[in-house]
Order: C-alpha cells, then sequence, then structure tokens
C-alpha cells in the first residue's frame, strides 16, 4: 500500500543519483559553475549558511563545488537533491529547514518567483558554442538581411549569444537578443524601457514592435534529438512562438540546424486534442505539482472555480510527482491537469505513458471558459500566472446569464452534442438551501461512488443487516512478526 500513494523505500535504494564520481574536470569548475560569481553574491550578502541546489544530473560535482566554496568564502555549504517536484524550481523549503540564507541554483532553471523571499543565485553552467558554425547556419536559413530575428538559446549557452550577435550584426539590420529573465538584485532600478518577459527571457523591443514579428534562431539541443526526449524549453518556445513566422534550431556543436515548423504543428495539434479531451471530462484531478512557486494557492482556486463553472467535478490530488502507477488508482478521473512550473508542466512523460491524459492549466483554460479565444487565436500560456487576474491574459469568466454558456459545442472526439453546464456562483443562498424529505434519499453521489457502482465486481459483500450483532472483543496484541497469542517457535 505504500507505493500506492508514494515511492517505495526500495526504489530510492536503487535510484542512481547521477553519474558516479566527478564529472568535471577540476580545472573547469571554475569556469563552468561560475564559482567567482557565487562567491561574490555570498560575499555580498554576509551569509553564513548557503544552500547549494543540484539537479541529479550534477550531484558528482557538488562535493567538489562545496569544498571549493567553503574555502573561498568561509561560509558554510549545504547540499540540495531529489528535490520533491522538480529541479527546475527553487527549493525553498528545503533552503529553510537547513537554515539557510540564501540559494545557488545549479542546472536548468524555470525562474518562477519562490513563494517566499529568499536571495537567489542561478548558474546555468557554460557550455561551449561554434561561434563560427553556427553564424554560417544562421546565414543560411536566414538570406534576407532585412528580416526581424531573435536569437534564443537553451539556459547552458545563453553566455555566447552576445558574441554571437557580434557578428551577424554587420549584416542583419533588425536582430534582437533574448536574455534569461533572472531576477533583479535588491535595490536595483528595472531599465528603461522596460523589456518585454516572456518564456523565461527578457526581449528588448523597440517601441511600436511586438514579438509576434520576429522569427526565431535557436542555439541549443544536439543534432540527433527525438520528439519524444524534446526539452521542455524548447517545447515552451514552440507552443507559444507565433505561428506564421519560422523557428529554426542549431546545434551548437556542429552547427547543424532544424526546421521546427513540423515539429510544432505537431505539439500543437496534441495540445488541441487534450482540450477536446478536457471538454468531454465530467471529472477532473487537479494535481499540485509545485508548493515552492508564487500565487500555486490563487491558481488551484482558479482551476477549481472553472472546473465548478463548467459543470465538472474536481479533485484536488497531492502526490508529488505524478507516475503513471500513482495515477491509476483514481480510475474515475477522466483527466489531470498538472499545476506546475512552465518546464515542469511540460516535461517529458515517462516511457509507460498515463492511462488518462496529463493536462496544463492553459488547456483547461481553453475548455471550461466559454470566453477564451478560439483555437488559433489564443496564445499558448505555458505559466498558470498567466490566467490569474492582473495578468494582460487574464480571460474572466462571463456571467451566468451570458450567451456564451449556452453556444452549441460538438465534441470533435465522440461527435456528441456537449450539453451546457449548469453553473450557479458559489454564493449563490439557492445552493445552500435544504429541503425536508419523506424519506432518506441519495440526493447526490461523489463520482468515485457512480463509478465503483457501474463496475461489474464491486468488492466484498457488505450485508448491512444480515450478520448478528456481537460484542466487542480484545483483539491481537504485537506486530506481525511475533503476535503474543503466537508464542515462540
Amino acid at each position: 500500500m505504500e507505493s500506492t500513494f508514494s515511492s517505495p523505500a526500495e526504489a530510492a535504494l536503487q535510484r542512481e543519483a547521477g553519474a558516479p564520481g566527478q564529472l568535471t574536470p577540476p580545472e573547469d569548475l571554475h569556469r563552468v559553475y561560475e564559482l567567482e560569481r557565487v562567491a561574490e553574491f555570498v560575499r555580498d550578502l554576509g551569509c553564513q549558511r548557503v544552500a547549494l541546489q543540484f539537479p541529479d544530473q550534477l550531484l558528482g560535482d557538488a562535493g567538489a563545488v562545496a569544498a571549493r566554496l567553503e574555502g573561498t568564502t568561509g561560509s558554510k555549504m549545504f547540499i540540495l537533491g531529489d528535490t520533491a517536484y522538480g529541479s527546475c524550481c527553487v527549493d525553498v523549503l528545503g533552503a529553510e529547514q537547513a537554515g539557510a540564507q540564501a540559494l545557488v541554483h545549479f542546472g536548468p532553471a524555470c525562474l518562477s518567483p519562490p513563494a517566499r523571499p529568499l536571495p537567489v543565485a542561478f548558474v546555468f553552467g557554460q557550455r561551449s558554442v561554434h561561434l563560427e558554425l553556427c553564424a554560417k547556419a544562421f546565414e543560411a536559413q536566414n538570406p534576407d538581411p532585412k528580416a526581424p530575428v531573435v536569437l534564443l538559446s537553451e539556459p547552458a549557452c545563453a553566455h555566447a549569444l552576445e558574441a554571437l550577435a557580434t557578428l551577424l550584426r554587420p549584416r542583419y539590420l533588425d536582430l534582437l537578443v533574448s536574455s534569461p529573465a533572472l531576477p533583479l538584485p535588491v535595490g536595483s532600478c528595472s531599465p528603461e524601457p522596460e523589456p518585454l518577459e516572456r518564456f523565461g527571457r527578457r526581449f528588448p523591443l523597440a517601441p511600436g514592435r511586438c514579438l509576434e514579428e520576429y522569427g526565431a534562431f535557436y542555439v541549443g539541443g544536439s543534432a540527433a534529438s527525438a520528439d519524444l526526449d524534446l526539452d521542455p524549453d524548447l517545447s515552451r518556445l514552440l507552443l507559444g512562438w507565433a505561428p506564421g513566422q519560422p523557428f529554426f534550431t542549431c546545434c551548437p556543436d556542429t552547427g547543424q540546424t532544424q526546421d521546427e515548423g513540423v515539429r510544432a504543428g505537431r505539439l500543437r495539434a496534441r495540445r488541441h486534442y487534450l482540450v477536446e479531451r478536457a471538454k468531454d471530462a465530467r471529472v477532473v484531478g487537479l494535481l499540485a505539482g509545485t508548493l515552492g512557486v508564487a500565487r500555486h494557492r490563487e491558481a488551484l482556486a482558479h482551476l477549481r472555480k472553472l472546473a465548478q463553472a463548467a459543470g465538472k467535478r474536481s479533485y484536488v490530488l497531492a502526490l508529488g510527482r505524478p507516475t503513471p502507477p500513482k495515477l491509476a488508482n483514481f480510475p474515475e478521473v477522466d483527466v489531470f491537469v498538472l499545476l506546475a512550473c512552465p518546464l515542469g508542466a511540460l516535461a517529458p512523460q515517462p516511457s509507460g505513458g498515463f492511462f488518462r491524459p496529463v493536462l496544463a492549466p492553459c488547456e483547461l483554460e481553453a475548455a471550461c471558459n466559454p470566453a477564451w479565444p478560439p483555437a488559433g487565436l489564443a496564445p499558448h500560456l505555458t505559466h498558470y500566472a498567466d490566467l490569474l487576474p492582473g495578468s494582460p491574459f487574464h480571460v474572466p469568466l462571463p456571467p451566468p446569464d451570458s450567451e456564451l454558456w449556452d453556444t452549441p459545442d460538438v465534441s470533435l472526439i465522440t461527435g456528441e452534442l456537449r450539453p451546457p453546464p449548469v453553473w450557479k456562483p458559489s454564493d449563490d443562498p439557492g445552493c445552500l438551501a435544504l429541503t425536508l424529505r419523506p424519506q432518506l434519499e441519495l440526493a447526490e453521489s461523489s463520482p468515485a461512488a457512480l463509478y465503483l457502482s457501474s463496475r461489474s465486481w464491486q468488492g466484498l459483500q457488505p450485508r448491512l443487516g444480515q450478520t448478528p450483532v456481537t460484542g466487542a472483543v480484545s483483539g491481537r496484541r504485537g506486530i506481525a512478526i511475533a503476535y503474543e497469542d503466537e508464542g515462540s517457535s
């Protein structure tokens, strides 16, 4: 029963937490992990206890990095690994348990604001980039020197974008360089004009320009990348980028490029299918995929309101990292919605696959909010904060008497006409009124009970009223391996 709602104890002993031994040569640690910048960050804050968060694939270098930082700064370093949900999010809870005054995050990061204030420094690493090969690949894919193009990259290649832009700017007139949306230092002022912040990046757009006018050239990935192993950061860009603009990826090692238009179309088609599944669903499972990202409680309440407005039942499930065995314990749920950071919501699914679709919050919004723009016109928002009030993308629910709720809708999966939802506001006094009944009746059943009643085998028969009533007796004492009445063997 332990493995039903949590990972079994044997899995923790058998799992390999990163490659054994040190991964990076000792002479490259300062460059790869930017130890000088991290030491300066610790000295400026005057912290005595600092948490170092590593993903599983970098834990082999954690000991050497912590030892060098302790020798340089004189502060106590604590290594955080095996985060509860995703290694891309800042583990504020783990840092607080260690009594840390600051946190340094190594590896890929979603850059989501933490739920609790804590000084954080991000170190993405510095992957080598062959600038000449990437520049030739850019020129081959963008023959028009006046075409607007944005330079993008994976986090580990962000350090080389300015150098690549320097090689291209003598010829290309409308070239935009993105940068990671790192949190601004405490006390610093935001630049003017304030750059556009989307997809975890900042875009210094000129006044009057919009991001939908630009094509994209992404530096990162590998020459042999399969659809199943697509990086969630690249998936976020492909889903959110303007469909009519070109999008190319370039391997930083070989300069090999690939047109991502077909792959982006497949991702969008998959998301449209998930929206249709959410519209047909009657029971929605809301998976709490993060506890350390800001506004996650507000987003959870928003999703529950959406499901209620569309006439769907919703359950909130806190299961840690979702796996197929965990979600298989809830067969009455039609679809699951993973409330996580932008990268966690798009992370590749396990090879076994889930028996029910796992959606992002944006897809539930498109399925339950009739005021949401139709497919092809609405942006795909990967962060749940963009759906909440205060965001420029927020679309409020129409009032109950709006004609949008009565618009005919046909399922593209079953071909049947969907009935309009019966929606009542949560503050409606009529939903709290009680009516006396002449006899005890089941007024409303839960989806789990309805699902159980439809099954051919429903477990042991309770035989209510058919067994004699007996007094309570003392049970067995002891532990399972040796009860007191069994004696010694």
